[in-house]
């Protein structure tokens, strides 16, 4: 597994870690279709969340934000239909939110959470 590999997983992983710790319901990691995959799935309140998660060690090129561009929104969008047209649960309410981690070398990473991006 590449570095970049492991230090999205660990991204990831934390993501998830956080979300479960604030409430959240896991209800899928890692989902994938023909269009692309989604990081994170998860339910809070009766709401299904779709979550792209970026990591970053350090803000060097840009905070992890940053690449979440609006081509790439959009995509979460459609890959967000498609869960829902595939899925078993009635998603109604939905939304899409994007995770930051820093997480630089022998420090305590950082989160950061922004609800409802698209």
């Amino acid at each position: 597994m590449a570095a970049k590999d492991i230090l999205g997983k660990r991204g990831e992983d934390l993501a998830a870690g956080y979300l479960t710790e604030h409430g959240y319901r896991l209800v899928a990691r890692n989902w994938r279709c023909p269009q692309g995959e989604i990081d994170v799935i998860a339910e809070l309140g009766g709401e299904t969340v779709f979550v792209e998660v970026k990591t970053r060690t350090s803000t060097a090129y840009g905070h992890p934000f940053e690449a979440i561009t609006l081509s790439k929104l959009a995509r979460l969008r459609r890959l967000a239909a498609a869960w829902c047209r595939q899925s078993d649960a009635a998603a109604g309410r939905i939304r899409i939110d994007a995770i930051a981690v820093l997480a630089p070398r022998g420090q305590t990473p950082t989160i950061e959470h922004l609800q409802g991006v698209y």
